[in-house]
């Protein structure tokens, strides 16, 4: 049987009623001589006692900036997407419509520019009408404000749990607190300050913190422009979000409007004429759905993914991801970028026009850097951050690695095979050790047996092509193989480099230092995209000692071989990629960001030679089948390298102006990137078989017309004459497409005779042949 009340003490009589009002007035008279009356002069050991509880609590308020967003922008200035916990824009109190100022004050604190913090006069208010049985608020704006300060504090320390909500779990000691830290600030902070800070904390709507974030999301406007009823609307939002919202409860916003509108005619804030056109105004909001993250990024939304990655890996942000994340997301933080908008566009339009609706789910993507400074100018790819029409949709990102150097994730894809990509790494240690590119070699060598007798001065050789070893069950990988038959003949190194002849490659390999193909990969920055399979490194070096690897059979990123590149673009001077230019916080304070890190890798000539030999790449070798065409005879000077991997999985075309190098790959990226490029139809074409010319060829060419020329495109610095020296007689056998009629520099006969085997002066261990591009039948 349920407890009857105490019929004496029962609110609902009119001798409770008044026995309450007694108790609440003797509790009132407590907190105002505390409030107001020093201790020293108060009599009474309960007046006392109560005084010097309030004074043992704290007077002093720990104002943090409340979490706003973060803008991400390109290097033009213009936003590329926005971050946030809470939707907030702060904004001064000069930037907010004066309707509004005064709607909120006439609704929720009439007297706030008369009372000290804490209005005495609304609290005896508050209290009759508690006895009397109406429910009453008196709390000032100034003390709402250090409530919500309050609770932003413990939400930053993710102290959630110890949040206090008035009529849930606040009781008498958090409001006096809550007076006299109310009552400290007023002596801190003037009263325009405080009713600015209050505007930009205050809960809206969970899409909408602050009245610049309020007015966006209801009325599509800003807080400067609210016109007297929808700043009305806002101001009676305050004191119930959901019960008030013009969304969900168009009814009860307009009756909480009107009744503010009212209480503004009364104070005498507007006219009786504005009250009544105000009144007779519909509700009419006018959403903006915010759409925070790079998934809605305007553009380059893998790159603004990378950007963010980059920084909450960033020490210097946090010493941990989540306290990074805190920064970053509710910092309020104006990232400045690399990414040039028009390039972006265009890089984008390429990657889409690649592929088209691709059932399939063919990849392609598209990365370029700023030789010289390493800044990223663009980054796009095929696919949707979140499910899109295509139907092709990915969250990682093709063009960047798995990790980063210190082990912390990227979102990247790790990679794919570069293919003949890598081919001028070797040719650049061939005229680094002196050597000249119209040197014959025998390219009709094709077995390169276990034990063959490689020149490595810092460690041994992997690997072997010779298909009777293979076949006695040694390891090896079948004899090496070019696409067409017709090259196994001698060749000069300049000409297997430009129509991409994989036993040119080898015969050079043969005459030179491992170590040194080691050095020169390791000074461009080459490593793979994927960490070791022990774990232990991130981004393990691309191991030249590996046969394989000649021919690019090691997962590397887009970004990783178009900074490579950029190295000859640069004069021999490598950058580190870089796409963070600036961050300021709210405040406009300068937090870390990158800066450009460059070191010399490569002579200046031996770039020289490489840009000599990538230029007939495309005017005269297998570039020259990339259509539309793109060639320093009917354009600017460029030099390029095409690639395929062995199954045509993986195709390339990376390449370079003075002023940009860009890296465009098609291929297979799903799973273990084991799909053949071949018998596939694309864009309602059917290929046989792939080749770096034709789909990522069009893609480089079509975006470096656009867009390197606002990058610089002189021309290249020459060699040293005595570095072109050989034949001049083109030997080129075989090709479909017109030969262009330029020859390499006259130049004396080269006196070397065609590669003989080295001399046997060390016989390396058995090694497993490569699994990746053993073959490298693909010249693309």
């Amino acid at each position: 049987m349920a407890t009857r009340n105490n019929p004496l003490f029962d609110t609902a009589t009119t001798l409770g009623k008044i026995l309450l009002f007694l108790g609440v007035s003797a509790i009132c008279g407590v907190l105002v001589a505390g409030l107001l009356v020093p201790a020293a002069a108060v009599s009474g050991s309960a007046a006392s006692g109560s005084i010097n509880f309030f004074d043992s609590l704290p007077a002093e308020l720990k104002v943090d900036p409340p979490s706003q967003t973060t803008r991400i922008l390109a290097a033009d200035g213009s936003e590329i997407a926005s971050v946030y916990t809470e939707n907030r824009t702060k904004v001064p109190l000069d930037q907010i419509s004066p309707n509004m100022k005064n709607a909120i004050i006439a609704v929720e604190d009439s007297r706030f520019y008369e009372h000290g913090g804490v209005d005495t006069t609304g609290i005896l208010r508050a209290l009759v009408a508690t006895a009397r049985g109406n429910k009453q608020g008196a709390s000032t704006i100034t003390q709402q404000y250090v409530n919500n300060v309050l609770n932003a504090n413990l939400a930053a320390a993710g102290e959630e749990d110890q949040i206090k909500l008035n009529g849930v779990n606040k009781g008498v000691g958090d409001k006096l607190r809550e007076m006299k830290l109310s009552i400290a600030l007023e002596k801190e902070f003037t009263k325009d300050q405080i009713l600015e800070g209050y505007l930009n904390i205050v809960f809206f709507n969970r899409d909408a913190y602050g009245i610049e974030a309020a007015s966006r999301y209801f009325f599509s406007t800003t807080a400067k422009d609210l016109t007297l009823p929808q700043a009305a609307l806002l101001a009676g939002l305050v004191n119930s979000p959901s019960a008030f919202d013009p969304i969900t409860n168009p009814e009860k916003s307009k009756q909480r409007r009107d009744l503010v509108l009212g209480l503004m005619k009364d104070q005498k804030k507007i006219t009786a004429e504005e009250y009544e056109a105000a009144v007779a105004t519909p509700v009419e909001p006018k959403v903006t759905q915010p759409k925070q993250g790079c998934a809605y990024a305007a553009s380059a939304p893998y790159f603004c993914d990378y950007v963010l990655h980059l920084l909450e890996n960033n020490p210097a942000y946090g010493a941990d991801k989540e306290e990074r994340q805190h920064v970053l997301y509710g910092g309020g933080l104006t990232i400045t970028t690399t990414l040039d908008p028009k390039a972006q566009a265009t890089a984008q339009e390429q990657a889409d026009a690649a592929a088209g609706a691709n059932p399939d789910k063919w990849g392609a993507s598209m990365v370029s850097v700023q030789p010289g400074t390493g800044k990223i100018v663009s980054m796009a790819q095929n696919t949707s951050f979140l499910a899109g029409p295509s139907g092709f949709n990915s969250q990682l990102n093709f063009n960047v690695d798995q990790l980063d150097k210190d082990g912390n994730d990227l979102n990247g894809i790790g990679g794919f095979q570069p293919g003949s990509t890598m081919k001028p790494f070797t040719f650049a240690e061939w005229l680094n050790e002196g050597k000249t590119m119209n040197t014959v070699v025998n390219a009709a060598q094709r077995v390169y047996p276990i034990g063959y007798p490689w020149k490595n001065t810092c460690g041994k050789v992997q690997g072997a092509y010779s298909t009777a070893q293979k076949n006695a069950k040694l390891d090896a990988a079948d004899d090496l193989q070019n696409a067409e038959p017709q090259w196994y003949k001698p060749l000069t190194v300049l000409e297997g480099l430009y129509n991409s002849i994989n036993t040119v490659t080898f015969a050079s390999a043969a005459q030179l230092d491992f170590c040194g193909i080691q050095q020169i990969a390791d000074a461009v920055g080459l490593h793979s995209g994927l960490p070791s399979a022990d774990g232990s490194e991130p981004n393990p070096k691309v191991n030249m000692m590996t046969l394989g690897n000649l021919l690019g059979s090691t997962q590397t990123s887009p970004l990783t071989m178009a900074s490579a590149f950029a190295t000859f673009a640069n004069d021999g001077k490598y950058c580190e990629p870089i796409a963070i230019t600036s961050v300021t916080d709210a405040t406009g304070k300068q937090l870390p960001a990158q800066s450009s890190n460059c070191r010399d890798a490569i002579k200046p000539e031996v770039a020289r030679g490489v840009n000599y030999a990538l230029q007939e790449v495309l005017n005269r070798g297998s570039g020259s089948l990339i259509q539309p065409r793109i060639s320093t005879k009917t354009s600017f000077p460029i030099g390029a390298k095409t690639g395929t991997s062995n199954n045509n999985g993986s195709t390339w075309v990376v390449g370079h102006t003075t002023g940009l190098a860009t890296a465009a790959w098609f291929g297979d990226p799903l799973g273990n990137q084991g799909r053949a490029g071949q018998n596939i139809t694309v864009n309602g074409k059917f290929y046989q078989g792939i080749d770096g010319y034709m789909i990522a060829g069009p893609m480089f060419s079509n975006y470096m017309s656009k867009i390197a020329p606002a990058y610089g495109t002189n021309p290249f610095p020459a060699p040293p004459s005595n570095m072109v020296s050989g034949p001049t007689a083109n030997t080129t056998p075989g090709r479909t497409t017109p030969q262009a009629t330029q020859a390499p520099v006259p130049a004396p006969q080269a006196t070397q005779a065609p590669a003989p085997q080295a001399p046997a002066t060390q016989a390396p261990a058995p090694a497993p042949a490569p699994t990746n591009n053993g073959n490298g039948k693909g010249n693309g």
